[in-house]
Parts: structure tokens; C-alpha cells; sequence
């Protein structure tokens, strides 16, 4: 087990484009850390820099303490695991597996007990004598990460592992890594694009965006207080609302704006200097809550309230736990998670109110977090 640590790292290609700006971050020992952000964002040629898979055109990387900006790939003691899950298709699942220990020089006895084990810990045991074509996505996945296990590297790199299989795989083998990571406790740095995995597995989440590190910081901590409206666009899903407008403090704190525009924002406490103020208001779709007469008898509160609005239907998605609905302020477009049970319909009004105490502010320059 080992710390991988970056800092001031850069990559310029020969052209000129720069794929990663000044990238400084740290993988605890037995830490899972992700890299997570959009297709082009530099993820994957981080995780190439700390393989040696790409040159570190700048600032220093280490693992375990020691520089390898100029170390061979085979001597950095690590082991990727690849998105196209690059099996070797001539052999068998213990033929691919015992295939790096037999390059490195390793006794029989030694690979045999160490590829036993693997297949144990990833339940490939009755698998080892089919080869690849014979097998599904997920178990040809499980035969590339058994494949780097066998290794028992310091550090584990996984690019993407789950991309190519199925929602239903792709929750299972999320269980799988998590299971392993807590077993091992080895550190692992996994980059992924979608923001399910970045949330589900990372202890630590670093989120990318044209090349510079936009936050890191815990799951949670991300989607409870993004730095800017980057993060908090991209990590949930749905995304969360953004309206730009003013903010009005007469009569009650609102944000108003072209269309029509005007949200009533209970509970905010801003400066009286802020009257006016241009603002970009993050709301999440679980925070739009329900304000009409049966929700607010459930919730033993009166029919008048000043602090709700009406929205127009558009669209209702019912998915089961939940329903996603679709709505219209004005020339603005919400979406609502609310509780199943009596669906609004297309082309209603439904009144709506702003949880208390949700709100994100930020500024619609350049994006940064308010403090309000």
C-alpha cells in the first residue's frame, strides 16, 4: 500500500493543447479516490501520468514516497485495469491471470496459490478453465481486476472498468470493487465519467473540468456544497435547477427575472446590500417541495403561504421510489423529486415552495460559490 501524490502536475502535447493544468491532489494509503468529470476533461491522462503510460511534462508525481516522473511502467509497482478489459483471448481465465506472474519469473507454486486466491475473492473458481469469448461482460471484467489482484501491487488504476457493461452489471460490479477495495485495502485511484459511480465509490472525489481541478472533497460534502456551478450541475442526477435573475428583498426575499420570474426564497438571510444583486440560485430537484392543499395538510401547516409559487406540468416521470416532474416557470424549466402517490398531470398548475435552508448562491460571472 502507498500514497500517490501529485503536485503542480502538467501535460502538453506536442501541438500545444494542455490536457491537465497544475494538477495537485493526494491518494491516501487505502484510499479510494475517483477522478471524475466530462469526456475530454484530462481524467484518463492523470491516471496514464501515475501509470507511466504518459511523460509528466511538469511538477512532480510520487508513490510511497518516491519520485517517478522518469520510473519505467513495470517498476512503478502498479496495476491498471482497462476499460476494454484487454484479455488475452488464446487463454484460458488461469492462463490470463497467471500470465504477468509468469513474465516476472515467479515459481509455479507461487502463481498457482496466488491465482487460487484471486479466484476465490472474485468467484471465478469454476471459471478458470474457459476462455474469454465464453464469458459474459461482467465475468470477463472480474478476470481483468483479477488480473491486476494477483499482482498485489501498491497501488490499483482503473480506467474506467464498467463503461461497457449493462446498468444492471454495472451496479453489480460497483458492489464488487467496493467489496474488494474494503478487503484489500489497497489504495486504488479509479476515473470514471458518470457521477453514480464517482458518488457510490469514492471516498474521496477529485472533479475535473477542461483540464483543471474544479473541487475535492467527500461524496456528500460535493453534492451539499459545491464550490461552483460546475460541480453542482454535473454531480446529481437529475442536475440541479439553475435560475438566473435578481435578487429582491421587498416583500420577502425572491429572485426575479426576465419571463416573469419570480421564486420566493423563504428563510434566506443575506445583507441588505445585496438588494438587486445579480445571482445564479442552485436548487436541488428534492427541494422543490409540494405547497398545495394535501401537502400541507400532511404536514400540518395552513393552505395560505406566502413563500409558494405555481409551476406548469410539462412532463411527469414516475420511475417507482420517486417522480420526476418537469415544470415551467414562466420561460424557466424545472424538475421536482417528489413522493409517488396522486401524479400531477401535464398541463396543470402545480403550487410549489423552496425548502428552507437549500438554496445555493452563485455568482453567473464566474460561476464561484456565494457566501451569503
Amino acid at each position: 500500500m502507498a500514497q500517490v501524490r501529485l503536485e503542480h502536475v502538467r501535460k502538453v502535447y506536442p501541438d500545444g493543447f494542455v490536457a491537465v493544468h497544475d494538477a495537485s491532489f493526494e491518494a491516501g494509503d487505502g484510499e479510494l479516490l475517483v477522478l471524475v468529470g466530462p469526456s475530454g476533461c484530462g481524467k484518463s491522462t492523470l491516471l496514464r501520468m501515475i501509470a507511466g503510460l504518459e511523460t509528466v511534462d511538469g511538477g512532480t508525481l510520487s508513490i510511497g514516497g518516491r519520485v517517478v516522473n522518469d520510473v519505467a511502467p513495470r517498476d512503478r509497482d502498479i496495476a491498471m485495469v482497462f476499460q476494454n478489459y484487454a484479455l488475452y483471448p488464446h487463454m484460458t481465465v488461469a492462463g490470463n491471470l497467471a500470465f504477468g506472474l509468469k513474465l516476472r519469473g515467479m515459481d509455479k507454486a507461487a502463481i498457482a496459490a496466488r491465482v487460487d486466491g484471486a479466484a476465490k475473492t472474485l468467484g471465478l473458481e469454476d471459471m478458470l478453465q474457459r476462455k474469454p469469448a465464453a464469458l459474459s461482460g461482467g465475468q470477463r471484467q472480474r478476470v481483468a481486476l483479477g488480473r491486476a489482484l494477483v499482482r498485489q501491487p501498491q497501488v490499483f488504476l482503473l480506467d474506467e472498468p464498467l463503461s461497457n457493461l449493462d446498468a444492471r452489471l454495472r451496479a453489480a460490479m460497483r458492489v464488487e470493487i467496493a467489496r474488494l477495495h474494503r478487503s484489500l485495502g489497497t489504495t486504488m485511484v479509479y476515473v470514471t465519467h458518470d457521477q453514480v459511480e464517482a458518488m457510490t465509490l469514492g471516498q474521496r472525489i477529485v472533479v475535473l473540468d477542461g483540464g483543471r481541478i474544479q473541487q475535492i472533497d467527500t461524496p456528500m460534502a460535493l453534492y451539499e456544497r459545491p464550490a461552483n456551478l460546475f460541480v453542482a450541475t454535473f454531480l446529481g442526477s437529475p442536475a440541479m435547477n439553475v435560475l438566473r435573475g435578481r435578487l429582491a428583498l421587498t416583500d420577502g426575499p425572491a429572485l426575479v427575472g426576465e419571463g416573469g420570474l419570480r421564486l420566493p426564497l423563504p428563510g434566506l438571510r443575506v445583507p441588505e446590500s445585496w438588494d438587486g444583486r445579480e445571482l445564479a440560485l442552485g436548487l436541488r430537484p428534492e427541494h422543490l417541495l409540494r405547497a398545495d392543499a394535501a401537502a400541507d395538510t400532511a404536514a400540518g401547516q395552513g393552505r395560505d403561504r406566502v413563500d409558494a409559487f405555481d409551476a406548469q406540468v410539462e412532463v411527469v416521470e414516475p420511475v417507482g421510489s420517486e417522480v420526476f416532474v418537469n415544470l415551467r416557470l414562466g420561460e424557466h424549466a424545472l424538475v421536482a423529486r417528489l413522493p409517488p402517490g396522486e401524479l400531477p398531470r401535464a398541463g396543470e398548475t402545480l403550487p410549489l415552495r423552496v425548502a428552507t435552508g437549500q438554496l445555493h448562491l452563485f455568482d453567473p460571472g464566474d460561476g464561484g460559490r456565494l457566501q451569503a
